[in-house]
């Protein structure tokens, strides 16, 4: 369909300027549905479009026009446009429910907040065209929005939003900030990403470079089949936990390097922009029983290959030539390795790839942090017990999986569930006293069941065996808030913020209530501030500036937390709260009912 549309000529005078917000829906997986059943796709696209005809008008929307799979709304504000994309997706979803995968039917939606020019009913204008490669750039089932629509709807609604840089569109003469919708806030402030101007910031600028300072770019895949790219995801974890657990290193997470997952910068850029010295970049390619191996390590200072190498081994040798890849980049770094650090280097392998496979593919389920994707994670994880009983990683990541249904409130019994996760993580530890999974998720069942000590005696000890590992760094900070050592918490999340520059809004809201903890109110306010979402940091603004006295401040925060949890309760926070001391549990407690909680 046309994004933009003409002005009569000679009808100058009739034009008039408007601020609307955009909206471009269409169906991602359309060619490949019309290339199978042509009318039975025709018939079900119409169908979708004809709900957003009927729903539109109670979000004060227009329908402006439809061609084939697309179309094209304007709606009198941002709040409006993102609710009914956000609320539109929800309905597509249902619909897919139950259907077989060829006849599901993905929409995108892109919307920008811009002025428009108006004759008659016809609009025009650049703002049309942003939102329409804002749409193009979306991936299927997301809703993705301008940096101008975001500013508008960042405080006013409970969404989450995970900032995915600036674009460069065609034919658009400026670089536009986008930004992906999440319909839960709390589970997308655990999700890692880009931050909005942080490369221009001085924090960012000025920090020193380490001399074993490095990152592990995610390794492409080359295969006919897409399903085995888990060996190149399962090869570049692998790697980076085995450096990671090296006093002397100091390791990019996992998460900030994915950023650079589309190869469009290369790896000496990438290891600039991140802070590091080495980037090891590398690919996979499978074929049958074979792997090739393909890697190379550059200093990013020098800009120089340091070393290379191709591997051409039976895919079974996976976890050997783990152990060989880490060796040969610590030998090349001109690391100094202890021989004690060196033994305890090495997981314990499962006894087979299958079992392996499944935690992987878990992986990528229990990241993108909803109910479904969890549950289906567990399901993987269970396989991978299923196929061997003593694969430690296996029973830490099913932990896991029951820390996240306490977290987000998805159990049925919470009790229960933080009873599972501390079996599963025992069971783990158990079977692989060197891995530092286990214990991470064996602190924090410890610590919502208030028992202080054994938490941070178990994220010390995963720390000890993973020290660079930033997101076990932000859980322990977060635990030593709660025991009364919010110093220390503040120095922790620091270093993990350092580690995991593209860090999640977590590590803010933690670093937040540290400061709320010390009375350091203003700070507290800064730093929640910073979360592209404040949505699940609006009980420390809300108890920050009552503590401060600006109550008409903290009214409004409350209000916002009210919207977007309509059952608060102060004493059913205070209940399930882990703080080690009364104390800290009243200090909050008041500054909340200051701010009218």
């Amino acid at each position: 369909m046309a994004h933009s549309t003409e002005v009569t000529p000679g009808s100058k005078d009739n034009l008039r300027r408007r601020l609307v917000a955009i909206v471009f829906a269409d169906v991602a997986n359309f060619s490949s549905m019309m290339s199978q059943d042509e009318v039975g796709t025709t018939l079900s696209v119409a169908s979708r479009l004809e709900k957003f005809r009927e729903k539109i008008s109670a979000y004060s929307g227009e329908f402006k026009g439809s061609a084939g799979d697309s179309a094209f709304m304007v709606f009198e504000s941002a709040v409006a446009a993102v609710t009914f994309a956000v609320e539109m997706q929800k309905a597509l979803a249902e619909e897919n429910e139950g259907l077989p995968e060829t006849e599901q039917i993905w929409f995108r939606f892109g919307i920008n907040l811009g002025e428009v020019l108006v004759s008659g009913d016809e609009i025009t204008g650049e703002s049309i065209n942003i939102a329409a490669r804002i749409e193009a750039f979306a991936a299927p089932g997301q809703v993705c929005i301008s940096g101008a629509a975001y500013d508008h709807v960042c405080n006013k609604l409970k969404f989450g939003y995970e900032y995915l840089g600036g674009q460069d569109f065609k034919n658009i003469g400026r670089t536009i900030d986008v930004f992906q919708v999440h319909e839960n806030p709390t589970s997308a402030a655990m999700t890692p990403g880009l931050r909005r101007n942080l490369e221009n910031s001085a924090e960012f600028k000025e920090r020193p470079i380490a001399s074993q300072s490095i990152v592990v770019l995610p390794f492409g895949f080359q295969g006919s089949d897409q399903d085995d790219r888990w060996f190149a995801d399962g090869l570049t974890e692998d790697v980076t936990t085995n450096l990671s657990r090296f006093q002397e290193f100091f390791v990019i997470a996992r998460g900030s390097a994915n950023m650079y997952a589309d190869r469009v910068k290369g790896p000496a850029q990438a290891a600039r922009e991140l802070g590091v010295r080495y980037a090891v970049d590398g690919s996979v390619r499978k074929a049958g029983s074979r792997i090739r191996i393909t890697l190379q390590l550059l200093d990013a200072l020098q800009d120089r290959t340091i070393w290379g190498e191709q591997y051409n081994r039976d895919v079974e040798d996976i976890f050997d030539l783990q152990d060989e890849i880490t060796q040969i980049i610590v030998s090349a770094t001109a690391a100094r390795i202890e021989a004690t650090e060196r033994d305890r280097m090495r997981l314990l392998p499962p006894a087979n790839l299958m079992a392996y496979g499944f935690v992987l593919k878990g992986h990528r389920h229990v990241l993108k942090y909803t109910q479904p994707e969890v549950r289906q994670a567990r399901t993987l994880y269970e396989s991978a017990i299923g196929s061997d009983a003593r694969y430690a990683r296996a029973y830490a990541a099913k932990s896991r999986t029951f820390n996240l249904d306490w977290r987000y409130d998805w159990a049925e019994k919470p009790d229960i569930a933080l009873d599972d996760a501390l079996n599963f993580a025992r069971e783990a530890i158990d079977l692989d006293e060197s891995d530092a999974r286990g214990f991470g998720e064996l602190g924090f069942a410890h610590l919502y069941r208030k028992e202080h000590e054994p938490a941070i005696n178990a994220y010390d000890r995963a720390l000890k065996l993973n020290p660079n590992d930033a997101d076990l760094m932000s859980d322990m900070a977060d635990a030593l808030a709660h025991t009364g050592r919010s110093e220390e918490a503040i120095e922790l999340l620091h270093k993990a913020m350092r580690l995991n520059p593209f860090y999640p809004d977590q590590y803010i809201w933690h670093l937040g209530g540290a400061f709320f903890n010390l009375k350091r109110y203003e700070e507290a306010i800064e730093a929640i501030q910073k979360m592209q979402n404040p949505t699940e940091g609006r009980r420390i603004l809300a108890a920050s500036y009552g503590h401060l006295g600006r109550l008409d401040e903290a009214r409004a925060q409350a209000r916002l937390v009210r919207e977007a949890h309509p059952n608060f309760s102060v004493d059913r926070w205070a209940a399930v709260q882990p703080d080690k001391f009364e104390d800290d549990v009243q200090h909050f407690l008041d500054g909340m009912k200051r701010a009218g909680l």
